[in-house]
């Protein structure tokens, strides 16, 4: 069994972004090198340069939805906030909330400042329930008009985003609407970029996550072995399948884009040899020990302590290797989490 405090470390607070870099790809970028064990800092903005004509980069290109609600409990008028996870039925959601000690079964509601009625049918987990929401036209129309970016916590602006929120916590090739939590590697990426990168050779495809609790949540119970990862919904389009099986026979590196396209992508492995394309909902849990299919170099950003993200990249680079390069990043003092900046591991 592993403990889950050897996916530790120490971080300063002040290293925690709270706005993102400007422009996109200004950041900075860990350049990791898992064979020799070394790095060097870079600017993300020099990414092309980092890869080989030929590799094919794989993106995440499912889109946030505003799906954090404010609202007040019927009655009283305290606040409490929603964030909206999954439909389970026509108006009825599953939902994060806060605090969870005023949403007992049964008590009702008031969203939006009047906007739309909800009544709690019951819990589903710690700080998660079920709602029915009563809303003129769908739910999904109800977060567009008043949702708000589901920013995480630690960025403490979260209740009350800024303008360019929308903007930013969003990546330049969003398409899919259905993550409520921005899958950040891509956040980095300009259009200019990514036609420098075309231009380089590097072969560009993309795979759909939706983003949801299972990608956030920190580790539960004493060892990781112990953790359960809840399903996301995973599309691997049949261009991106043949793409990554056609470089995968040609000896060229396949580059997720993030370790939700890291997830998706060893998923599909898993579960179709076949290099067709896959639809379905992906538990994978990658933890150290995992044999990597198709993944051959990850941009990700700097992760939570005791996170299965953490656990992830160091089932890609190496536990001890990792931590170090964490060490690194912060006494570079690199900005860390969701606005933060990035690590090439290759």
């Amino acid at each position: 069994m592993t403990d889950v405090s050897l996916f530790d470390y120490p971080l300063p607070p002040e290293l925690i972004a709270q706005e993102p870099a400007s422009p996109r790809d200004a950041s900075r970028l860990l350049n990791l090198d898992r064979a020799s064990g070394r790095w060097e800092d870079r600017r993300f903005r020099e990414l092309p340069d980092l890869l080989r004509p030929g590799d094919c980069l794989v993106w995440n290109d499912s889109r946030v939805i505003p799906a954090r609600l404010l609202g007040t409990l019927a009655g009283d008028g305290r606040a409490v906030e929603l964030l909206l996870l999954r439909e389970r039925a026509e108006g009825r959601w599953e939902a994060m909330v806060r605090p969870g000690r005023r949403c007992r079964p049964g008590v009702r509601l008031e969203l939006a400042g009047g906007a739309a009625r909800a009544v709690v049918l019951g819990r589903t987990g710690r700080g998660t329930r079920v709602l029915d929401i009563d809303a003129a036209g769908s739910v999904l129309d109800l977060l567009e008009r008043h949702g708000l970016p589901p920013l995480p916590p630690y960025i403490e602006r979260h209740a009350a985003p800024k303008p360019e929120d929308w903007q930013r916590y969003q990546t330049v090739y969003a398409r899919d609407p259905g993550s409520v939590a921005a899958p950040t590697a891509g956040l980095h990426f300009t259009p200019e970029l990514i036609e420098r990168l075309r231009a380089r050779g590097v072969e560009i495809h993309a795979v759909t996550l939706h983003v949801g609790p299972a990608t956030f949540r920190p580790l539960a119970g004493h060892t990781v072995e112990e953790h359960r990862v809840e399903a996301e919904r995973v599309t691997i389009p049949g261009e991106t399948a043949e793409a990554v099986s056609r470089a995968k026979a040609a000896g060229r590196r396949v580059v997720a884009v993030g370790t939700t396209t890291t997830r998706a992508l060893e998923w599909a492995a898993a579960e179709r040899s076949d290099g067709r394309a896959a639809t379905g909902e992906a538990h994978l849990f990658i933890r150290p020990g995992h044999r990597f299919r198709s993944v051959d170099a990850l941009v990700t950003n700097f992760h939570l302590p005791r996170s299965t993200l953490l656990v992830l990249v160091s089932a890609f680079a190496g536990r001890e290797l990792m931590l170090a390069a964490y060490a690194h990043a912060v006494e570079a003092r690199y900005r860390f989490y969701s606005y933060g900046d990035a690590m090439l591991i290759q």
